[in-house]
């Protein structure tokens, strides 16, 4: 496989220049993008990992080009890595873009197996006559993403780390979860999460579970590799980490209980336990700066600015809007009083499709990016352990929910359980200061009417009687 031929555009958050250092044989020159625009024009907001729905593509810029696997004249396959800033219209009318990761696959005509991964047929440039199509389907372009991290370095604008040998011919397979990124699995043996919507700086599903394996912590997987962008702000682009096999997601695991009539308190007791201990490592670990005063003045902001942004987006939180900030003021008032708390980094989106529980019963936590809509500087911004907290009581209330008749018992039994058991472990229960806990659970659930809203509008009845029922206790 050759390794000279890239290209490479620096990035930042202010320009999109380019600079090219392609070979005058490479595919990547200045004609490729404008000749890929318009099959991503209609490709790209299909994806379920395009996070600018409902706004149209006004255009593209191109951030970075590396060929993995040049196409040398023959047939192909070929693999070309971009990193793409897609721009659009905000609703204000002010420009927004995002930077998407792409492993474009580059064939002369498409096998049937692969013809759920096309992208297109390009007319013109460089790659006129070949069809390209999202690589990570094809099983022998994704196990040169294996080989790659099984030899570390530098390609083109890419860089490759790992932590430990990584064996080889892996046979590779695409996870169908409906998710934020794209995930491959190989041979069972170990999961690779490419990020595709990049940003700047360290992301946390690689900073904290680098920090977590420092402390011993066994209740995250530990990052084997990865791979980023070089630059003054780096930007990850995939982790590699082993594969729980065997292990079933507490979604799946709560629904079942719930079809089946039974119980869910010791698995919810046993969770709380374990977001304790991660909870516990993570104070070790990084720094933990107290919250009083003016931050919890500034923390209260937030949270009633994300409310009124949501009530613009979705008039049904409208008329909730003021009984729901009767919850963030009284943590105003308890500050005042001379609460004091102390911060730390946390999970950040954490629910029950975020953990996993093995064959004998051990919980894990995976998936530390934090909720994928907001700026990377405030998902690595410290946080209040009770934020985790209100996510989970969250995610109790959704599967309860989601089944028929809906079972408010079994969630509100689950709820107390696993409260009970991040308090075995930590010393402290969530519900000994309900005035935080209450807060966070309603900007959780303002958060979850948004997304829902968005993306998954069938769904907006869930969160909206969080809402109803949060509106009422604040109000009470």
């Amino acid at each position: 496989m050759s390794e000279a031929a890239s290209s490479h555009v620096a990035l930042a958050k202010s320009t999109t220049s380019t600079r090219n250092s392609a070979t005058p044989s490479s595919t990547v020159d200045g004609t490729l993008l404008p000749s890929l625009a318009p099959l991503l024009h209609a490709w790209l907001p299909r994806q379920r990992w395009f996070a600018g729905k409902g706004r149209p593509v006004t255009g593209f810029s191109l951030v970075s080009a590396t060929e993995m696997l040049p196409l040398d004249g023959t047939a192909g396959p070929g693999l070309l890595h971009l990193l793409v800033r897609a721009e659009q219209l905000e609703q204000s009318a002010h420009p927004a873009d995002d930077c998407y990761q792409l492993l474009v696959g580059v064939r002369t005509s498409l096998p049937t197996t692969l013809a759920a991964a096309l992208i297109g047929r390009v007319e013109h440039g460089p790659l006129a006559g070949r069809t390209v199509y999202d690589a990570l389907h094809d099983p022998r372009l994704a196990g040169l993403l294996l080989e790659r991290f099984r030899r570390p370095g530098t390609l083109g604008a890419l860089r490759f780390e790992r932590t430990s040998a990584i064996p080889a011919g892996l046979a590779p397979r695409v996870l169908d979860a409906e998710q934020s990124n794209s995930s491959l699995v190989y041979g069972d043996a170990y999961i690779l999460k490419i990020f595709r919507r990049v940003f700047p700086g360290a992301n946390p599903d690689l900073e904290l579970p680098l920090a977590l394996a420092r402390e011993g912590c066994e209740r995250v997987p530990a990052p084997i590799a990865w791979f980023e962008a070089p630059g003054p702000e780096p930007l990850t682009l995939g982790v590699l980490q082993p594969f729980l096999h065997g292990a079933r997601d507490g979604w799946q695991l709560a629904l079942t209980a719930l079809t089946a009539g039974r119980d869910f308190v010791p698995e919810a007791r046993a969770l709380g336990r374990a977001t304790a201990e991660v909870h516990t490592a993570l104070a070790k670990a990084l720094p933990t700066p107290a919250l009083h005063g003016t931050q919890t003045r500034q923390l209260v902001a937030r949270m009633v600015q994300r409310l009124e942004a949501a009530a613009d987006a979705v008039p049904a939180l409208v008329p909730y809007v003021p009984a729901l900030r009767t919850a963030f003021d009284a943590v105003t008032a308890l500050g005042h009083r001379g609460g004091g708390w102390a911060q730390q980094r946390v999970h950040g989106d954490l629910h029950l499709g975020q953990a996993l529980r093995s064959p004998d019963g051990f919980w894990s936590l995976i998936d530390f990016e934090g909720e994928p809509a907001r700026p990377l500087d405030e998902r690595r911004r410290p946080a209040l352990p009770v934020r985790d907290v209100a996510g989970m009581l969250r995610s109790f209330d959704y599967a309860a929910r989601s089944h028929r008749p809906w079972n408010p018992e079994w969630a509100a039994r689950c709820r107390a359980a696993y409260c009970e058991g991040y308090a075995l472990a930590s010393g402290t229960d969530p519900r000994g200061e309900p005035e935080l806990l209450r807060a966070h659970e309603t900007d959780k659930a303002v958060y979850e009417v948004v997304y829902e809203a968005r993306h998954r509008p069938d769904w907006l009845p869930v969160p909206m009687a969080a809402i109803q029922r949060l509106a009422q206790s604040a109000a009470a």
